[in-house]
């Protein structure tokens, strides 16, 4: 039989796992605080390079972008569009001018999530934010 304090362990040592890993969230400028798109929720979306706001499973396309960068903030990324929004995702991280780098301060607070198109009831972002889950 399994002891209570090793189902206690288990389920601590998978919390880091469900709520966007924080190597990744350092990667990027605000990756920590990045808006939640979802009209139902006002938590930050930790995963932001994923299709959950806790991270894990599919990458969304600011992810596929962040990946083909090596998972590195470059210039190219933060000039790209990867949610085809209309802003840069330089400018929906708070690095408008591309000029963050790891460790560094943000020019501003993150405005929305570079990676779901806002907003997300148009016809463009309807198809763009097709695996997206608000949950």
């Amino acid at each position: 039989m399994i002891s209570q304090s090793t189902v206690v362990l288990v389920i601590c040592s998978l919390g880091g796992l469900a709520l966007g890993h924080p190597r990744f969230m350092k990667l990027i400028p605000n990756g920590h605080m990045v808006p939640n798109p979802c009209s139902n929720s006002s938590h930050p979306w930790h995963g932001v390079g994923h299709n959950n706001r806790t991270g894990g499973g599919i990458v969304n396309v600011f992810g596929a972008d962040f990946l083909k960068a090596n998972m590195t903030w470059t210039r190219d990324l933060c000039l790209a569009d990867s949610d085809i929004d209309g802003n840069s995702n330089g400018y929906e991280l708070g690095d408008p001018d591309c000029e963050w780098v790891e460790g560094g301060t943000p020019e501003t607070l993150a405005v929305s999530h570079p990676g779901v198109c806002e907003p997300m009831t148009t016809k463009t972002c309807i198809a763009v934010n097709l695996n997206i889950r608000c949950i």
